[in-house]
């Protein structure tokens, strides 16, 4: 169970952990992304979340996809 505060986050025993939301556009932009962002990650990894959302505009489908990484 993780109990979410705003941009912090507690585990089930109690241990602070941090939470970055990334979001794009492009599936490849978000892949580099975060690979960027874990590349400079000085910390625990604890687990990476994703979710793809997709809506119409006219005759366009607009497509946005993000990464929520939790790290310690």
């Amino acid at each position: 169970m993780i109990l979410f505060l705003k941009d912090t986050c507690y585990d089930h025993i109690g241990d602070r952990m941090k939470v970055k939301v990334i979001d794009e556009g492009h599936e490849k932009d978000l892949e580099e992304a975060v690979n960027k962002f874990l590349d400079e990650l000085d910390g625990e990894l604890i687990d990476i979340k994703f979710q793809v959302a997709v809506s119409s505009f006219s005759e366009e489908q607009i497509y946005c996809f993000s990464a929520m990484i939790i790290y310690r």
